[in-house]
């Protein structure tokens, strides 16, 4: 079963999750396809641009419970995005939970839709939003993912531009790309390649500064007495033990 749809159109290729049994879940499968494409858009000279972009009313519930990626495979994931010679466009029309939103964060550019909701909800089931904070601290408010990281609060598309994980919502989300898409097909390769190494320096100082001991860290938190508890409430659709 293939994870990824994959379709191309005047040099922008589409990405497409496309896991409907675990609403687009961080799955070791998926993450494997991803990289896979996003390598493959990589050595092709005819692709410009990459969108980003899903099935169903869900981006990504985040890290597959069941058959979660290792900590190391997501982060390679991730830098995987940043430092693509191609710009990577996220189109969101649906929600984007935990480590959905490191892929989101990880992207140069991104749009969602008002049918798009947002949340942290790590800390719900026992764990931080460790290997996913290395996209995301550099490029978003820090008082707003203070609040968000630790309350585990849902919020919406135009909250999420205003702190900086969207770079526009839209009610209508193809609309508001029109204009981004263009302006890359009309970009020289070579200025696109220069421009995004120009983006992304601060944020690969971040991967190459913490990533280590924040793979340690999930790996740590993710094998705790907290988490198992807080995995199998979510499973089984329960408050865990901890709810006061």
């Amino acid at each position: 079963m293939t994870l990824i749809g994959r379709t191309r159109a005047r040099g922008v290729e589409t990405l497409t999750l496309d896991s409907p049994h675990n609403r687009n879940a961080l799955s070791a499968a998926l993450v494997g396809e991803l990289t896979d494409a996003l390598t493959d858009c990589a050595k092709d000279a005819d692709v410009r641009a990459i969108v980003l972009t899903h099935t169903g009313n869900t981006f990504s519930a985040g890290a597959d419970l069941r058959d979660p990626p290792p900590p190391d495979a997501l982060v390679a994931l991730l830098r995987q995005i940043v430092e693509l010679p191609r710009p990577v466009v996220a189109r969101v029309t649906g929600h984007v939970r935990a480590g959905g939103l490191g892929l989101l964060a990880a992207c140069d550019i991104s749009a969602a839709s008002p049918q798009a909701t947002f949340a942290f909800t790590e800390v719900h089931i026992g764990v931080a939003p460790a290997v996913i904070s290395l996209p995301l601290l550099p490029r978003t408010d820090p008082r707003a993912l203070a609040r968000y990281y630790l309350t585990g609060e849902r919020f919406s598309a135009p909250e999420a531009a205003r702190i900086g994980l969207l770079t526009t919502a839209g009610e209508d989300v193809d609309e508001a790309l029109t204009p981004i898409l263009d302006g890359l097909r009309r970009a020289s390769p070579q200025a696109l390649a220069e421009t995004k190494a120009l983006l992304t320096a601060k944020v690969l100082e971040a991967f190459d500064r913490d990533a280590a001991d924040l793979t340690v860290l999930s790996a740590r938190l993710f094998s705790s007495d907290q988490a198992r508890e807080g995995m199998t409430a979510f499973l089984e659709r329960r408050d865990p033990a901890w709810v006061v």
